[in-house]
């Protein structure tokens, strides 16, 4: 079983817990948002951060763990780059609770042109 696949976790709240508190962290989350623009070696990632590359690694791991960043080594170098199975996880618990929200507000919009009209 792996975390970034979202269909083999078998408690999907626990998976998003652990993604979300994995972002609350402001150096994870910085990580997250520079990599957007493209994979980076680790020392490039860290450089902005300042903080140390064994720290970085710490970070890396745990967003490793939840599916969003997979890290390779080539040679000397170690890159990441972002995953899509954790931001899954992340959208279709969103979905799921976006959806029967607009539900109600459509029926909420429907009733009020109902009484416009009236």
């Amino acid at each position: 079983m792996t975390i970034s696949d979202p269909t083999a976790c078998p408690d999907p709240a626990l998976t998003v817990e652990r993604v979300l508190r994995a972002l609350a962290d402001p150096s994870r989350k910085a990580m997250v948002e520079r990599l957007t623009d493209g994979p980076l070696s680790v020392s490039n990632l860290a450089a902005p951060l300042g903080i140390t590359l064994t720290a970085v690694a710490q970070h890396l791991q745990i967003l490793e763990e939840c599916g969003l960043v997979h890290t390779e080594k080539t040679g000397r170098v170690r890159s990441c780059r972002l995953e899509p199975g954790g931001f899954s996880i992340l959208e279709r618990w969103i979905g799921d609770r976006r959806s029967p929200l607009e539900k109600r507000l459509d029926r909420l919009g429907d009733f009020l042109a109902e009484d416009e009209t009236a």
